[in-house]
């Protein structure tokens, strides 16, 4: 196998001096940095709404097993928010702007928002779960897609995607299922 691989340093030295107002993107970005930044923002849309979707039930909880369900529902709500920023962190350094447009967030969310009754446990449990593996699927996806093109996107994503699966993890222990 021959090793063909040669750094033109000189060449990138030049071309990236040339174009010095677009940040981090550089000439051998992978992709259109417009269409990752839409697809980073229906990802900020996504866990906005399941931050929603999570802090409603915790709050909203109620029955024997409401503690530690409600506690998971809150550590999963954080973890949801971190996620939605890190990710509008990211449309920042492409170039764009996070869309948190509040009239927008539920069209572009992968999953939906559910208000089952208080005191209905499981339906909560189920919504969750439902919704993570949406996430899961979807966020794999997005994975096989960005592939080489961005790495530091792809990165972010399988951070996010590891914690997806974790509370997936959860919800099915909780489920007892």
């Amino acid at each position: 196998m021959i090793d063909d691989f040669v750094l033109d340093v000189t060449r990138i030295r030049e071309q990236v001096r040339q174009k010095m107002d677009d940040g981090p993107v550089t000439g051998t970005y992978g992709h259109e940095s417009d269409r990752v930044i839409g697809v980073l923002n229906d990802v900020v849309a996504t866990e906005v709404v399941c931050w929603l979707r999570y802090t409603r039930h915790a709050i909203s909880a109620s029955g024997i097993d409401r503690a530690q369900v409600s506690a998971e529902f809150t550590e999963h709500a954080r973890e949801e928010m971190d996620h939605a920023l890190r990710a509008a962190e990211r449309i920042s350094q492409l170039g764009g702007d996070p869309d948190f447009d509040p009239v927008k967030l539920a069209e572009r969310s992968h999953t939906d928002y559910t208000t089952p009754p208080a005191g209905d446990l499981k339906a909560m449990l189920r919504d969750n779960l439902e919704a993570e593996r949406i996430v899961i699927s979807t966020y794999q996806e997005i994975i096989r897609w960005l592939g080489d093109g961005d790495p530091t996107t792809r990165r972010l994503m399988e951070s996010i995607l590891e914690e997806e699966e974790e509370h997936a993890d959860d919800l099915v222990d909780l489920l007892g299922i």
